[in-house]
């Protein structure tokens, strides 16, 4: 296995998150500001976080396989989300979980951040990921 996910004792739990990820191979795969577009630019879910999560984590699973990888493969998740607030966590994680299953992406996540910023590049982006992977 390539990638290995895991909490050690000692280390807060539960999380929807694992606290480590070791890794073991040579080519690293960086999948970068995936937000909630079709390919062809058009918006989805405008307005919804959830739906948006789920669309970006979508267009993340196309990125890695592009690459020959999976979200097996992810050592690091990080997502940005504008006006973030505790409040939203429901939300951001309806969206996970509504593709977790679709995409492969297992439960709990790999290491992840969520950073809160005001603004992403454009109005209705509400979230951004951005992976990264190790391959043999």
């Amino acid at each position: 296995m390539t990638v290995q996910h895991f909490t050690p004792d000692g280390m807060m739990q539960p999380v929807p998150y694992h606290h480590v990820a070791v890794g073991t191979g040579t080519k690293h795969v960086h999948v970068s500001g995936q937000i909630a577009r079709q390919a062809d630019g058009t918006p989805v879910a405008v307005g919804n976080l959830a739906g948006q999560v789920a669309q970006a984590l979508r267009n993340t699973a196309v990125g890695l396989a592009g690459a020959g990888a999976t979200f097996a493969d992810v050592l690091r998740l990080t997502f940005y989300v504008t006006q973030w607030s505790p409040e939203k966590v429901g939300d951001f994680m309806a969206g996970v979980e509504a593709v977790a299953e679709e995409t492969g992406l297992s439960l709990p996540l790999p290491p992840a951040s969520l950073i809160g910023v005001d603004y992403l590049f454009e109005p209705d982006v509400l979230v951004e990921v951005e992976a990264t992977a190790l391959l043999d």
